[in-house]
């Protein structure tokens, strides 16, 4: 059965993110009273665990964690607990768990054992009374409502910018860069829907697809992968630019596409030599963010400058456009995937 209005859903999500945003910054001084908490405990090094979306919201909170706390982390692998039993010793380690519904049992077990062996545990889900905020000592709610759309899109960037906030308050920071992200997620979505639309007629016949960035957009290339292959049934692979050059490259050429995630900063900055060895290779390149116009493309789609450390919270938007608008221009209704649930329960 067909729905009436295929991707209304994920189209209006992806639409009330600025208000979420600002919804979210309201609440700031709540986050900071976690990020204390954390600061008091002084980690000395952090672990994150998640799952899909939330796994690349983690890969992001990975590089912020690295480069503005100068800690070490690392993503954990769920089954080393929930299959082989492991059970390192985790005094003075930060566990930040991330989920949108909070209810894998894989997430909620890595985190009791995380807590049983001495680690500081988080949550940061987008549902307070969910058994891993249950599990957790402390939890971080991102505030995004109801989401109806299978795709996870106001969930994923609401949860980019908390986790933002909690580790930009846990160095001592104010928030300050985040504080104009409303404002400029309405413009992003404002001013990038004519080239978002122009991509996705440009790629509704595309077989392969290479989604890249570097840094902290290493996750925004995460999440466009899966946002393509679930919504579009698209065969993408993501690599972080570096990562690409070291033997993924031999295999592209004229018949691939290259989505580039590339905004202002040392991250964009490495990307240039990255789009110049993929172009003499044939690709057609599409170039998403503050620093598209830097870097070789044959098309691009423009997002407003921010400091580097949030921007993946605005590239991210005319990505979940361009999934929407690709999925419907390929016949598939983007809400409702095949083989998909809102919520997946993994051991």
């Amino acid at each position: 059965m067909h729905e009436p209005n295929p991707g209304r859903n994920m189209a209006a999500e992806i639409a009330a993110q600025p208000d979420v945003f600002a919804d979210l910054l309201a609440t700031r001084d709540t986050i900071a009273e976690v990020a204390a908490r954390i600061e008091q405990r002084r980690p000395r090094f952090a672990l994150l665990a998640a799952r899909g979306s939330s796994d690349h919201a983690a890969l992001y909170a990975k590089y912020l964690i690295e480069v503005l706390l100068q800690l070490p982390a690392g993503l954990v692998s769920p089954s080393t607990t929930t299959l082989y039993g492991a059970e390192p010793d985790l005094t003075d380690v930060l566990l930040l768990s991330v989920s949108q519904s909070g209810g894998s049992p894989d997430l909620v077990e890595v985190t009791e054992s995380g807590r049983r062996r001495g680690a500081l545990t988080v949550a940061v889900t987008n549902t307070a009374d969910s058994p891993l905020n249950s599990a957790a000592e402390l939890s971080v709610d991102v505030r995004a409502g109801q989401e109806r759309a299978v795709a996870a899109t106001k969930t994923y960037g609401a949860t980019l910018l908390a986790l933002y906030l909690l580790i930009d308050a846990v160095r001592g920071g104010s928030g300050a860069s985040a504080a104009n992200l409303p404002e400029l997620a309405r413009t992003t979505l404002d001013e990038s829907a004519r080239a978002v639309s122009e991509a996705a007629n440009r790629y509704r016949f595309a077989e392969r697809l290479v989604t890249t960035g570097r840094g902290y957009s290493s996750a925004s290339a995460a999440e466009a992968a899966l946002k393509l292959a679930e919504t579009s049934y698209l065969s993408a692979r993501a690599y972080s630019g570096a990562d690409l050059l070291h033997g993924p490259v031999a295999a592209i050429d004229a018949d691939t596409a290259v989505l580039a995630l590339c905004s202002d900063g040392r991250g964009g900055d490495a990307m240039r030599d990255v789009l110049e060895a993929v172009h003499q290779r044939g690709a057609d390149v599409c170039a998403i963010g503050s620093a598209a116009a830097q870097v070789r493309a044959s098309h691009r789609v423009p997002v407003p400058a921010c400091a580097e450390e949030v921007a993946p919270v605005l590239e991210i938007l005319p990505v979940q456009r361009l999934a929407l608008e690709l999925a419907l221009t390929r016949g598939v209704d983007p809400d409702n995937p095949r083989g998909l649930h809102k919520v997946t329960r993994t051991r």
